[in-house]
């Protein structure tokens, strides 16, 4: 299994209603794109206060590296990740991805 991790730091301007459309989208992905396992999206509710500026989130479980590479390659997520990195502070500066075996 793979966890595939991704924080973004949302441009202050977003409205509510746009950042719920990029979470609907994201959730959307996972009847697309084969071989994930489950999709968590929402807003940090830590209470540490280290989350560097990152509120926003998503973790995307998938059942293989080859799912996760796939999901890469897949022109839903493509046009998804174009949606977030447009909506990040800075591109894609505003973001961190990190993947995680499981």
């Amino acid at each position: 299994m793979i966890l595939h991790c991704v924080f973004v730091r949302f441009k202050s301007a977003l409205q509510a209603a746009e950042k719920q459309e990029l979470y609907e989208a994201i959730a959307g992905l996972k009847t697309v794109v084969p071989g994930i396992l489950d999709l968590k999206a929402g807003p940090n509710v830590s209470a540490e206060g280290l989350n560097g500026g990152f509120l926003d989130g998503f973790i995307v479980t998938f059942e293989s590296p080859e799912a996760r590479d796939a999901y890469i390659a897949a022109p839903g997520h493509i046009a998804v990740a174009e949606r977030i990195v447009a909506a990040a502070e800075g591109g894609l500066s505003g973001l961190i991805v990190y993947d995680l075996a499981a």
